[in-house]
């Protein structure tokens, strides 16, 4: 069974199956990062191009780990040393790279939607790594695989995500995909940080943190993305830690058996204490170990011919 698009560009366009597909791979691919020597020729000749409009290090690290662990050429280009800095637009730089016979494109940017126009532009299988503030599928998919892993399924699960849920593409593309896979997932953050609809995704909602760790098999913290914020909407960084962040005293609320996440980079001593992020619930790092084998996964999907997956 193959995908059924040349495309990873959101989790609303994934089926159930096919997110099955993606993580079975995923867990096959795992066991090649763990052998002596980290690489098969299963792309050999392939040539994956990295284009990263926004700062990354693990996202883009660890697609250029996947690309030279199945042996494709990769290929990294950042924003700042393209000849976008010259004019050239974002259409043309596509149509340039297009006419070079890339197999795979590789792209994260600060607008939503661009992953989107360049898979209707290219005829090269594109990947979403982050667009905006509105997806980021390839997060969500290692985030399912690493819950699945330790707690053996999704469904059913109560997932909790405490923090800058309005400015978040992680956020968005975990509702999706969790309440697509079974669980159920309840979102928390000052009232300013909840955007307009997010019920609609299949959140509920809390403006009360105890109220969200409650019962919660997993909490995925998010940091504050002040980077994306045109006006404060807090009052004091000391004032959020103490109303949303997540210390141990907290964390006695939650299930015996909870598992904590997060999808980087961490700000220690605001939205997570340190006593967590290293504690025995963390799965922070399993998270960044997964990342890779998603990756894989999605890469080997991607160019793999024929993409057919049976609808649900």
């Amino acid at each position: 069974m193959q995908l059924r698009q040349k495309d990873i560009l959101d989790m609303d366009s994934l089926s159930t199956v096919e997110i099955e597909l993606i993580l079975d791979t995923a867990a096959g691919m795992k066991e090649i990062s763990l052998r002596p020597i980290k690489k098969v020729p299963t792309l050999r000749g392939k040539t994956v191009i990295l284009f990263f409009y926004e700062p990354s290090t693990r996202t883009r690290t660890s697609f250029d780990i996947a690309a030279k662990r199945l042996s494709a050429d990769s290929l990294s280009i950042s924003a700042k040393t393209s000849s976008l800095v010259k004019g050239e637009t974002l259409i043309d730089t596509a149509r340039n790279l297009e006419a070079m016979n890339p197999d795979i494109l590789v792209i994260r940017h600060s607008s939503a939607g661009v992953p989107h126009l360049l898979g209707r532009t290219m005829a090269a299988s594109v990947i979403n790594a982050g667009d905006g503030m509105h997806a980021h599928p390839t997060q969500t998919l290692l985030d399912l695989m690493t819950v699945k892993e330790k707690k053996g399924r999704i469904q059913g699960l109560r997932l909790a995500i405490i923090g800058d849920i309005a400015h978040s593409r992680v956020a968005r593309s975990d509702i999706v995909g969790f309440t697509k896979m079974g669980a159920e997932v309840t979102v928390c953050a000052p009232p300013t940080m909840i955007p307009a609809g997010i019920n609609a995704l299949g959140a509920s909602v809390t403006h009360r943190i105890e109220e969200a760790i409650d019962g919660a098999d997993v909490i995925m913290m998010l940091r504050i993305q002040l980077e994306r914020q045109k006006d404060y909407l807090f009052s004091t960084v000391r004032e959020y830690a103490k109303y949303f962040g997540l210390n141990v005293r907290r964390l006695q609320k939650a299930r015996d058996d909870v598992l904590i996440m997060h999808p980087g980079p961490m700000n220690r001593g605001v939205e997570i204490a340190s006593e967590i992020a290293d504690g025995p619930y963390s799965i922070i790092l399993d998270q960044v170990t997964n990342g890779v084998a998603v990756r894989m996964a999605l890469l080997y999907l991607v160019a793999g011919g024929v993409r057919h997956a049976d609808s649900d």
